[in-house]
This record gives C-alpha cells, structure tokens and sequence, in this order.
C-alpha cells in the first residue's frame, strides 16, 4: 500500500521521517513548547509574552479560592483517584461536583469524566449503534467526531448550524434511534448553535439532542429547550476551560447517566477525575454562578467587544488564508511579546488558516491594546 513501510523499506523511522517532511512541506508541522506562565503572561522560548491562546474564558485557574480548594483536596486525599471509579469508588468531592453541575444545568444528575473529550467519546459510543444515526455538525469538535468513529453508527454530516439539512437527514434516515450532536459554541469560528431550531427539529423526529457547551460563556442559552415536553437532551460540559480546571461532564436525565455508568468505556476503564481537580472545578463552579462570576462575564464581554463588536464568544478567528502566512504572522506576533496560535488544516479547511485569538478576563485593557496595535500594523484589525 503506498505510503506504508515494508520489510527492507527502512520500517516504521523512515515512514515516520516522510510523513514528517511532508508535513513541514505543507507547513503543518507542529511541536509542543515549554510555556511557565501562571495567567495570561508567561515565559515562551525565553521571553515573557502575553498569552492570547488559552482557553481560560474566566481566569480561574490561579482564582485563590480554587488553588485553596485544590490544596485541601491534596492534603485529604491525596494526588490520584487510583484507580476506576467503578473499581475504587468515588471519593466524596466527585459526588459535591456531580450535585452542583447538575443543579447548575438544571438537570437530574451529571457524571464526571476525566477530560471533556473522554465525556464526548462516553457519549456518542454508548448512546450509538448501528442501529443509531448520528447526525452531526460538519465543524464539530475532533472530539465529536471521534466519539461518532467509536459508535459504530450511520454517521450523517449536516451542514454548519444549517436545521433545514438536519431535519432532512433525520426524515430520511429510517434508522430505528436518531442522535443529532453539536456544539454549542464552534471551537475555531466562535460562532453559535441556532438551539432553539435544533430542539424544535429533535422533539419533532423523536431525536436525542446532545449539547457540547464547552466553549460557552456568554451562551447560547439552553432555557429554550424546557419548552420542548418530548424532547431529550443529554448536554456535555468541560470543566478545563471557563471553569479553569481539568475534566468533563455529562449532565442529563437519571436513566441516560445510569446507562453512561454502565456502559460508557472511557468512564468504565480509566482511573477517575483526581480529586484536585475536581475540588477546583467544584469551587470553580461556585464562583461562575456568584456575582463575582457575572463581574467576570462582563469583563469578557467587554474585551471581545473591542475587538471584535457584536461578536458572541471570546473566540475571534482571524483568517489570513494559506498555512504559510498563518505560520508567518504568528511569529511575527511573537516577536512583539504576543502568543497567539496559527491555526491550520486539518483543524481548519484549506485556504482558511488563521490567528485564533482567545480572549480572557485576566487579559488587561494594556494587553488588548497591545494585540490591537500589533494586528493593526499588520492590516489584520
């Protein structure tokens, strides 16, 4: 098969050292950096810059009260959750975190998977099958469409927020179950969820509604969906972005968590949520639903205000076109103290390369200023 080693051809190195060369080729070549920043200012490659990559919306992971929670949870027991939580049990803070995300979306109950992705993979392979359409936005997150891979399903890519489409695959499908699963804000446009359509279309044609609401800060609001008396919906949270921690979780009806229980694989087979994290997300979550996290809202909503008017997320993608000048203008911003990441395909279709500027509360008026000026300089603002 072309592409792959043979016997005599050099093995797996030198199929590994093509791909490679291709892939700087094509000016895709990534590599993971050293970054000690506490906040949106660090040291990168030996200078101190401004992070405008993270996707700490709220600046809460170095919140005193959360490092507090997260101290105490280390000091009672200890660094890991040791093992499954289905083997060793849950500690009593996974419990504490379960209740408040499920009182906070207004759910029966909630489960905590390690990481966002895992909750999205957990999803869509237990509720899947072949005998299940998923149909799924075609710019949903890599995790979404790894989760549909892992389900076995019929798989029907709908076009972005297009319902009309959505609502045709499901009149079409004849399948015996139906899922439809989207974001609710996109990771790289920051662009919503028409919600209210997509519950109206769901409860009509009979299908489960799966939210990932892991880049919303601003909204789009969920309420609509309690209008639909038929509808289910199961809706997906991180705990590792606005909430500044590490985890996810899925928030839904006391069957569809006891089913995900026993039959949801990266829940199943892998060592818990540690309990540091879970305590910082469990106070995390506190302080978004005070009025001290309605202040840093509209910190937020301030700042992307003037970047980007009337724009409704703290992602503001910035497209310059091809991988080159992606790669190009990112480093000149680096230059200028400024770490904001060039995105390219596969993460984006070709041709739409850009700057993804992520936007957070702990970002000052003086930094925005600076990213201001220095896209300004480059016609980029």
């Amino acid at each position: 098969m072309t592409g792959m080693p043979s016997p005599g051809s050099g093995g797996f190195e030198a199929w590994a050292s093509e791909q490679i060369a291709a892939l700087c080729a094509a000016d895709c070549w990534r590599e993971v950096r050293t970054f000690d920043a506490r906040g949106p200012v660090g040291r990168l490659d030996g200078r101190e810059v401004v992070s405008f990559a993270s996707n700490d919306y709220l600046g809460l992971s170095f919140h005193p009260a959360v490092i507090a929670a997260a101290q105490a949870a280390l000091d009672r027991w200890g660094a890991g959750a040791t093992a499954s939580r289905l083997v060793v049990g849950s500690r009593p803070v996974h419990a504490e975190l379960e209740a408040e995300l499920s009182d906070w979306k207004q759910t029966e109950r909630a489960l905590v998977f390690p990481t966002g992705y895992a909750a999205n993979l957990g999803v869509l392979s237990c509720f899947g099958g072949p005998d299940c359409l998923i149909v799924s936005d075609e710019l949903n997150h890599a995790s979404i469409i790894d989760g549909c891979r892992l389900s076995r399903s019929p798989v029907a890519v709908a076009r972005h927020n297009d319902i009309d489409h959505v609502d045709r695959l499901l009149a079409e499908s004849g399948a015996p179950r139906c899922l439809v699963v989207s974001d609710a804000v996109f990771s790289m446009d920051g662009d919503e969820a028409d919600v209210a359509a997509l519950g109206e279309c769901c409860e009509r044609r009979g299908a489960l509604l799966v939210m990932d609401e892991a880049h919303s800060v601003f909204g789009p609001s969920l309420a609509p969906l309690a209008d639909f008396e038929r509808l289910e919906v199961l809706r997906v949270v991180t705990l590792s972005k606005a909430l500044g921690s590490l985890g996810g979780a899925v928030c839904g009806s006391g069957p569809l968590i006891d089913l995900l229980v026993n039959r949801a694989r990266p829940f199943i087979f892998t060592t818990g949520l540690g309990p540091a994290a879970a305590a910082a997300a469990l106070e995390a979550v506190r302080i978004a639903r005070s009025p001290e996290g309605a202040m840093l809202v509209a910190r937020l909503g301030g700042l992307t205000e003037r970047l980007r008017p009337g724009h409704r997320s703290p992602i503001v993608p910035i497209i310059v076109g091809s991988e080159a000048r992606a790669v190009r203008v990112a480093g000149d911003l680096l230059e200028d103290g400024l770490l904001v990441p060039a995105i390219r395909p596969p993460t984006v279709p070709a041709g739409t390369s850009r700057l993804r500027v992520a936007l957070s509360a702990a970002h000052t008026d003086e930094m925005l200023d600076r990213l201001l000026g220095a896209l300004a300089r480059r016609g980029l603002a």
